[in-house]
Formats: C-alpha cells, structure tokens, sequence
C-alpha cells in the first residue's frame, strides 16, 4: 500500500474552498479533512476527534513544546493547531488528507513537512471575487472590503503555492484538484520506490 499525501489548499473568502473539498470528498473515498486540535470549548452537537480535538491550554502548549503539530496559531484567544501524530496515521494508511489553512500556516507546514502539496484557490477575477461575495447576501458592506482589504494582501503569498488553481467551473475544478493531487501521489510513490531499490543494491555493493 503506497503512502497518502498531504495537500494543504488556501484561497481568498469567496473562492469557493469548502465546496470543492466538500465536492472533492463526495466524489472519491480515499480523501480525508485534517482535524485540528483547539483550546475553544466544544459548541452544541461537536464531538472530540470528529470537529476537532478539544484540548486544554496546559495540554496544548505541551503539544507545543513536543514538537506535536504541523502548525498553530492562537485565534481570539484560543490556540488552532494541526496535530502531526493524526496527519501522519492517515498518510500511513494511504489516505490523502486535505488541510485548509491561511498562508502563514501553509509556509509553517512547508517548512516542517515539504513533501506537502500546497496549492492556493482563486476565482478567475477579481471581479468576479466580489460578485460572489455580494451575492452571499450575508455581510455588511464594510465585511465585504474587509474581505477584499485581506484578499489583496493574501494574493502576494501566491507564490509560495506549488499550484495555482482557478475555481470557475465547480465540476471542473474539482476534477483538476484530484488530478493534481494523484500525480504528487504517484510521484511520491515512485521516488520511494527508487529510493528503496538503489539503497538496497548499493548496501549489496557494499557488502562485495
């Protein structure tokens, strides 16, 4: 059985992320959300290790300080994190396990794990970005240039993304997602494939 991989996917508000995972998983078996670990109290109907894993602050920081996690960052008060021991059981068992995260927690998971796969999702325009978050009908005026205000800043870290991934057409693009993900699945599988056959003939040639 061959290793998953790990794909992280970030994106302006109103790229449409959580749909195409959503569609994503929907569509093939093998994939699986990451499940972060967080100090916030659980709300109404979340249980631990399906929302979230629910931690307390003591037990978090040591998680910190054991190195535990691919990432986190402290929100509102309350510390987000992505457990390492969780991501790599479900790569060990051939799984492909999707992470959505902001920039700043894409290049830290780069950096500890750089064999992820890290690719960045945007609407074809920006017009078209503020056309969707119009049409949500759910956010004052001043939200939505927020919004704007964050995705101007975000479109300069494009480039630290391995792809970039245009979401007009939802079928389409999600077709492209898992196309881009197997091929890093196979190319992983391959490299370690090659790695184990000339480390085993190279030990041999050792031993003559």
């Amino acid at each position: 059985m061959s290793k998953g991989t790990l794909t992280v996917i970030s994106g302006f508000s109103g790229a449409g992320k959580g749909t195409l995972m959503k569609r994503l998983l929907e569509r093939h078996g093998n994939y699986v959300l990451s499940i972060s670990a967080t100090t916030r109290s659980p709300r109404e109907g979340e249980l631990d290790g399906r929302e979230y894993f629910f931690k307390t602050r003591e037990e978090f920081e040591e998680m910190i300080a054991r190195d535990q996690l691919l990432e986190y960052a402290c929100y509102v008060g309350n510390y987000y994190g992505t457990p390492r021991s969780w991501v790599e059981e479900q790569m060990a068992a051939g799984r492909d396990v999707l992470l959505e995260i902001e920039i700043q927690g894409a290049r830290n998971i780069k950096k500890k794990y750089p064999e992820a796969l890290l690719i960045f999702v945007s609407p074809p325009s920006a017009q078209e970005l503020l056309r969707r978050l119009t049409g949500r009908g759910t956010e004052t005026p001043e939200v939505i240039q927020s919004r704007i205000s964050r995705a101007a800043e975000e479109a300069q870290g494009m480039d630290d993304y391995d792809y970039l991934l245009i979401n007009d057409d939802l079928e389409c693009c999600v077709g492209q997602l898992d196309q881009l993900i197997q091929s890093a699945h196979r190319r992983m599988s391959e490299n370690l494939e090659f790695a184990g056959k000339i480390t085993e003939e190279l030990q041999k040639m050792k031993g003559e």
